[in-house]
C-alpha cells in the first residue's frame, strides 16, 4: 500500500478533482483510502457531482426565501456604481469615445470575475465546504428569479384599478416611456420584460456556471459573475445615445446568443406547446435586440397575446394585448420555465464528468498508443 498510495493520489487529482475547492478533499481520501479514492474522483466522480447540485441547490434557495439581496450588501449593485463612475465623455470624439468603450467591455467584467473566483478560492483554502458556500452565494447574487416574478406579478395585479401605481411599478423592470401606456400596455412590458430577464437574470450565468462547477468551482463563479457583468454593462451603456457602450453592447449581444434561444425552449416546454417556436420565428428578429425577441415571442405565442412595445416592435400582431389572466399566465409560465432550466443545469451537472472522464480515457489512450 506504501507504494500504491502516491500513485492512487496523483491519479485522483488529475480527474474532476483538479480544483482546489475539491483537492484537499481528494488528498484526506487518499491518505486515508485507496478504494475512496478510485470510488470518489476516478470513476466518474459521484461526490463532485453531488456537491455541485447542492451549490446549486442553495444558491436557489437563497433566492426563494430571500429575493435579491439589499442594495447595500448586493455585489450586482457594487459593480453598477463602478460603471456609474466609467460613464463619463472621456473624450468629445466619438471614435475615441468608441475606443475607450471596447476598453471598459473588455476590463470591466474580469473585475467581478475576478473577484468571485478569489472568493471561492480563499474560502475553498480554508475549507472545502467552504468553496461550496462561497460559489453557492457566487451564483445567488448572479441570477435573479423570486424577485422577478414578484415585481411581474405586482405589475399585473396593479393594471387591474390602479393604472398609476402600476406605471410607478414597471419603470422597476423597463426602460421605456411608460406615461402614456394602456393597462394592456402596462402588461405587455411587464411580460415582456419576465421573459427577457428570465434569459438574463437566470439562464445566462446558471448554465455556464453548471457546465464548469463539475471541474472547477473557482471557474464556476468567475463566469457567472463575468456573464452578469457583460450583462450590467449593456442595461446601463450599450444605449444608441451612448458611443462608449457600443462595445458593451456588441459583447452582450455575443454573450446572450445561446442563453435567449434556451430560454425560449425552455418557455415552450413549460407551456407544453413545442410549436411555440416555430411560430415565434417570425417575429423573434422583429426587436432591435438580435436575442430578446426569442423569449418574448415565444412566450407570446405560447399564450397568445400581442406584445408590443409602441412605435419599437409588435409581436404576434394579430392577437390581443395581454389581459389580467393573461399576465397571471404569463408570471406562471416564467417561473415553469425557470424551474426547467434549473433541471436542465442539473443535468449538466450529472453528465459533464462523465462526459471530461471519457475524453480523458481516449486522450491518454491515445498518447500511449502513439508513445
Amino acid at each position: 500500500m506504501a507504494e500504491s498510495k502516491p500513485s492512487a493520489g496523483k491519479h485522483c487529482c488529475s480527474r474532476t478533482c483538479r480544483s482546489s475547492t475539491y483537492r484537499r478533499g481528494c488528498r484526506r481520501r487518499t491518505h486515508s483510502s485507496h478504494d475512496r479514492v478510485e470510488t470518489g474522483c476516478q470513476r466518474g466522480g459521484p461526490a463532485v457531482t453531488l456537491t455541485t447540485l447542492a451549490v446549486i441547490g442553495l444558491a436557489f434557495s437563497l433566492d426563494l426565501l430571500i429575493g435579491e439581496p439589499p442594495t447595500a450588501v448586493h455585489p450586482v449593485a457594487w459593480f453598477g456604481r463602478f460603471v456609474d463612475a466609467l460613464d463619463r465623455p472621456w473624450s468629445t470624439d466619438e471614435r475615441r469615445q468608441r475606443l475607450f468603450g471596447i476598453g471598459i467591455a473588455a476590463a470591466a467584467p474580469l473585475v467581478p470575475a475576478a473577484t468571485a473566483a478569489g472568493a471561492v478560492l480563499v474560502a475553498s483554502e480554508l475549507d472545502p465546504m467552504g468553496g461550496g458556500i462561497a460559489a453557492a452565494l457566487v451564483l445567488f447574487s448572479t441570477t435573479s428569479l423570486r424577485s422577478l416574478l414578484e415585481r411581474t406579478a405586482d405589475v399585473v395585479r396593479a393594471t387591474d384599478g390602479d393604472t398609476e401605481q402600476a406605471r410607478e411599478q414597471v419603470i422597476a423592470l423597463v426602460g421605456r416611456d411608460v406615461s402614456s401606456l394602456s393597462p394592456g400596455e402596462l402588461r405587455s412590458a411587464a411580460v415582456e420584460s419576465a421573459a427577457e430577464n428570465l434569459a438574463d437574470g437566470l439562464v445566462a450565468s446558471l448554465l455556464p456556471f453548471a457546465v464548469l462547477a463539475p471541474f472547477s468551482l473557482p471557474a464556476a463563479a468567475a463566469v457567472a459573475a463575468w456573464v452578469k457583468g457583460v450583462n450590467t454593462l449593456d442595461s446601463m451603456l450599450g444605449y444608441p445615445s451612448k458611443p462608449i457602450g457600443t462595445a458593451s453592447a456588441r459583447l452582450d449581444d455575443f454573450v446572450m446568443y445561446v442563453p435567449a434561444r434556451i430560454a425560449a425552449v425552455a418557455i415552450a416546454v413549460a407551456a407544453l406547446d413545442p410549436l411555440a417556436l416555430p411560430r415565434a420565428r417570425r417575429w423573434a428578429r422583429v426587436p432591435p435586440s438580435p436575442n430578446s425577441g426569442w423569449p418574448m415571442a415565444t412566450l407570446a405565442c405560447s399564450i397568445g397575446v400581442r406584445l408590443e412595445k409602441p412605435s419599437v416592435y409588435v409581436l404576434n400582431p394579430d392577437a390581443d394585448l395581454p389581459t389580467l389572466a393573461d399576465g397571471e399566465q404569463a408570471v406562471s409560465l416564467v417561473g415553469m420555465a425557470a424551474v426547467f432550466s434549473v433541471v436542465l443545469a442539473g443535468m449538466l451537472v450529472a453528465v459533464e464528468p462523465a462526459i471530461g472522464t471519457g475524453l480523458e480515457t481516449r486522450v491518454q489512450t491515445l498518447v500511449v498508443v502513439v508513445t
